[in-house]
Order: structure tokens, then sequence, then C-alpha cells
């Protein structure tokens, strides 16, 4: 009976053994879905218009990201405030995006964070050769190309313009970008336009070889920064865009905001880190108006800094990410996520397993224990007549013991037992021929 009562104890200990591993098994799966979830594999960007600097790099993240089994989604927008919308979820959806600086001012966001600045993106204004200017101002009354409704380069240009004196709603400010503000201008439906976009924008490539345009510099380019200080001031060296036929023909002055890399909060850290490497990649060579790693930089304090872009600032990319490809350093670093909480089971586990083992391995042997004292107490108080029963219990318990297999280590604890049973044998002798054993007992006197 005490048999099959231990061996439902151990029953039992295995039982919850193994619920309990189930839970631990169930804790980790919990932690990995909310604290290290696998990162999406597409990737959507808000880029810009056809032929911009943003719609350029945009397919520049696409090339590189795929590299490393991401799929980035682009879509065209009309410039930085569709973009803006899209990352708020307001018109649409985007994981990440390029913003104008100055336009956005939420350095308290909940729902952005920026990556920094990648690349200045200079005020272009072209005008037409037959047009005499020297300033912005000297344009007024002119029909000059604004940028599309919706863009950030719309906004900045009217900033600069009511800063020459331009009224907001003056009609010669026409509200187009684009091809369409290029064909306006080789036709003379226009006199300028404007544009913000990096200087390896298609659009930008072709206005500055346009025959019949030229490029209006910043004379007052200092005084433009001080009044607007999103601005940096920058200078297209002669002979830049053109050493052969002298383009353009003299130093030309210019100012710039900064483009700069957004992502929702909530974007997976993993892929926060493959963006940063990307645009590492893309951006750090040196440019018209770049110097060799300056970008990208933690440029942008118009939102609050991504920590994983303030990490890679400050030490690089991770390490896994360094040394292996994105989708296997994801693996590995999901399974040390795995690993923390089972080793921090596992290594007290480890510490107790010795005297568990211990346990039950003596357990094995003083279980008999238990029944010989049971039958040690019997026969004391029991009368000689039950004397075969006392034989029996004894002679089950013995050849139960002697079955029980036990390590070699632990074999002189069984021999004690042995011992101890062949004790209570002689126990029960003296309680059943009590006379003989004592006759046994008593030293024989030798006579004279």
């Amino acid at each position: 009976m005490k048999h099959l009562q231990h061996l439902h104890g151990l029953r039992r200990v295995a039982l919850w053994l193994a619920i309990g591993m189930l839970a631990l098994l169930a804790g980790v799966l919990v932690v990995l879905h909310f604290f290290a979830p696998m990162p999406p594999r597409t990737l959507t960007m808000s880029t810009g218009t056809p032929g911009g600097a943003y719609a350029y790099y945009g397919e520049r993240y696409r090339e590189i990201l795929a590299r490393q089994g991401v799929k980035l989604i682009l879509q065209p927008s009309s410039g930085t405030i569709e973009n803006l919308r899209r990352l708020k979820g307001v018109d649409g959806q985007a994981d990440v995006s390029f913003l104008q600086g100055g336009i956005v001012q939420e350095p308290e966001s909940d729902d952005l964070y920026t990556l920094g600045a990648v690349y200045y993106e200079p005020v272009w204004i072209f005008i037409r050769d037959d047009i005499v200017a020297e300033r912005i101002s000297d344009l007024r009354g002119k029909r000059i190309a604004i940028g599309a409704q919706g863009g950030g380069a719309q906004l900045l240009a009217l900033e600069i313009a009511n800063a020459n004196g331009f009224a907001t709603n003056d009609p010669s400010l026409i509200p187009i970008g684009g091809d369409e503000a290029i064909h306006a201008l080789e036709r003379k439906q226009i006199d300028a336009l404007v544009t913000v976009n990096g200087a390896h924008a298609p659009i930008v490539q072709q206005l500055l070889r346009m025959p019949g345009i030229r490029p209006l510099g910043f004379t007052q380019a200092d005084a433009y920064t001080r009044l607007m200080p999103h601005l940096t001031r920058l200078v297209l060296p002669r002979g830049a865009i053109d050493l052969v036929n002298d383009k353009p023909a003299a130093d030309l002055a210019l100012v710039a905001p900064t483009a700069n890399l957004v992502v929702r909060k909530d974007l997976h850290p993993a892929l926060v880190a493959l963006l940063m490497q990307a645009a590492s990649e893309i951006h750090r060579k040196p440019g018209l108006f770049e110097k060799g790693n300056e970008f990208p930089a933690a440029r942008d304090h118009e939102l609050p800094p991504s920590p994983e872009a303030t990490r890679f600032y400050r030490s690089g990319p991770p390490l896994l990410q360094r040394i292996l490809p994105f989708g296997a350093a994801v693996l590995v670093d999901r399974l040390m996520w795995t690993l923390l909480p089972l080793l921090a089971v596992l290594i007290p586990a480890f510490r107790i397993l010795p005297a568990l083992h211990r346990w039950h391995m003596r357990s094995r042997i003083y279980r008999w224990y238990g029944e010989l004292k049971f039958l040690e107490e019997a026969v004391r108080r029991g009368d000689a007549s039950q004397a075969n029963e006392w034989r029996s219990q004894l002679e089950s318990v013995e050849e139960r013991a002697l079955r029980c297999k036990v390590p070699l280590a632990y074999a002189n604890e069984l021999y004690i037992l042995r011992e101890h049973i062949a004790l209570v044998r002689d126990i029960i002798a003296s309680r059943a021929h009590p006379a003989t054993h004592e006759a046994g007992a008593t030293t024989p006197q030798v006579q004279d």
C-alpha cells in the first residue's frame, strides 16, 4: 500500500513539473509576442513627386532593404504635408517617410520618431535668362511657380516670398510644381520656378542643364539663416555642374533646410536599425553640398529622437546585425529573449537538482524504514501468536528492498537497511521464542 502511495506521489510530482514547464513555455511565448515580436517583412514609405529627391532616394532605400529580405512599398505624394498625414494615419498609412525640416514642430510628439537629418534640400529658384533679377525681391510682379499644394516646398516658398514683400495671396504666385512647372517655364508661361530638392533629384539636374534657364542665387543667404534658423547657408561652386561650359559661371549662394527621415513610434526596433544602416550607406558619401560622413546626423530637433537611432549614432549598428544577415540577426535576438526567462528559472533549478536527486535516491531506500518502524512497534506490543504474520511482513519488505536498484554511491545505505531488517528479524525471533532466546543469550558458568 505504501509502495503504491509513493508511486502516486511521484506521479503527482511529475505532473506538477509538466504543468510548470508548460506554464514556463506559455510565459516565454507571451514575452516573445509582446516584448520581442517578429518584425514585419513589408514597410510602406511615403516619398514625393516623381522626379523629386524623395522619390529618388526612396528607390535607393528599396534596393538596400530588398537585400535583407524586407520589401519597401513606395507611395508617391505631393510632399511633406501629405507624408506627415500618412505617418499620422490621417490620409492613408505610412511607416517611414521624408519630411522637410522646419515644417513639423512637435518636440513632444507621441506618435512619431525622427531618425535624424539625411541630406540638404536647397531652395532652388530657376528663372529664364531674359529675366533681369539679382535678388528674390526683383521677381515681384513675375509669374512664379511655388510648388504643388500640400508640399513643403510651397510652404517654404511662401515664407521666403513673404519675407521679400510678396503678399500671401499674390496672384503671381502659382501653385504648381514638378513636370507641370517645368513645361510652363519652357513655354514661357511662367517666369520663375521654386523647388526644394536635393542636388541629386532628377528635376534639379534637368533644370540645371536646361538651355535658357539659370539658377538665381541667394545674395542675402546669411540674412535668411538668421531670420529662419531651420535654414543653412550653402555654396554651389563655380563650374560644379559643368566644368567645360563653366556652369554656374560664379559661386552660387543657396539656403537649405535638411530632409529628415521620420518613422512611426510603433515601428519595430529591428527595422529602425535596418533603416539607419541604409541611411548611412546612402547618405554618408560626399555630394555637391554634403561632406563625407556628414549625414545621417542627429540634427533634427523638431521631433523626439528614436532610441534606436540614438544608439546608432553613439555606437553604430547592433552587434548581431553587424555580423549576421538581418533575418538571422532577428532570429538570434528572439532566441536570446527566449533564453533569458528560461535561464532565470533554470539556473536556480540546476542548483537544487543535486539535492533533489539525493532526496529521490534516498527516498527509494528510506521509504522501507517506515514499514520497519511500524512492524517493530507491532512486534513489541503483540504476542508470539502473531510471529508468522510478522515474518511474512518482514519478508515482503526485504524482498522489495532487495529489488530496489540504486546507484553505486548509495549502495552503502541499502546495506545498512539490510542490517536493520536483520535487527527486526532478531526482535521477532525473541518474541516468538523468548525462552530459547534468553537461554542462548545466557552465558554458561564454569564449575570447578
